[in-house]
């Protein structure tokens, strides 16, 4: 399995914990967005490839990059693609990720959130959604297409919400604290606070994209 982390520019107050005290920890390969490039240099980590306008970094800051990186790669800064989905083409298509996970995608501007959501469900992203997770110091989001699936709850996550993120057809959820049998959807929805009653819960649905957020409080 090909595991590649991507760091991107989201606030470092909401990276988890293991990233910010125990990253050399985090298994897998890096790749960086933008800014994500500097801060995992300062981290000590190593990216394979930094990727992006790099519009966040001072002219000194790029210069240190371009020095410690060995594949800088240059976008301008007027284009259609964020930063994010740049690097996420490269996880998927150049470095053949079997897992991506995405650090830094959360807090800060909602926009800059609402894209690195959305563009999962883009036709080029969405066949490789099941791979690909956002994690943050509270939470770690999954999308999944049609079928059945069962979830592994996460070290430290008391909460699990389910969201139809398009019109999704018969969403089931098994033996979770509240369940749900055969429900269609129209529009988004998120049904949030779930509860697992054991280490794992299964749910299922025919049609759409269904987005799993596994939760906790800080500091419970």
């Amino acid at each position: 399995m090909t595991r590649i982390n991507i760091l991107v520019g989201g606030p470092k107050q909401f990276w988890p914990t293991v990233l910010k005290e125990h990253p050399a920890t985090i298994p897998g390969q890096w790749l960086a967005a933008d800014r994500g490039a500097l801060w995992l240099l300062k981290l000590g980590l190593q990216p394979l490839a930094a990727i992006g306008d790099f519009d966040s970094l001072t002219a000194v800051e790029r210069q240190t990059v371009a020095q410690q990186v060995p594949d800088m790669q240059w976008a301008v800064a007027d284009k259609d693609e964020t930063d994010t989905e740049l690097a996420l083409h490269l996880a998927l298509n150049h470095y053949h990720a079997t897992q991506v996970v995405i650090y830094g995608a959360t807090g800060g501007r909602l926009d800059h959130f609402l894209d690195n959501l959305f563009m999962l469900l883009r036709a080029d992203f969405r066949p490789f959604v099941p791979r690909i997770q956002i994690v943050d110091q509270q939470n770690l989001l999954q999308l999944y297409l049609p079928g059945t699936h069962t979830i592994v709850q996460a070290p430290g996550m008391h909460y699990v919400g389910f969201a139809p993120m398009t019109a999704v057809e018969k969403l089931t959820l098994y033996d979770t604290k509240y369940h749900l049998w055969l429900q269609d959807y129209a529009a988004p929805i998120m049904y949030a606070s779930n509860q697992f009653t054991k280490k794992s819960a299964t749910f299922s649905f025919n049609s759409g994209v269904v987005a799993v957020i596994q939760s906790c409080d800080l500091n419970a």
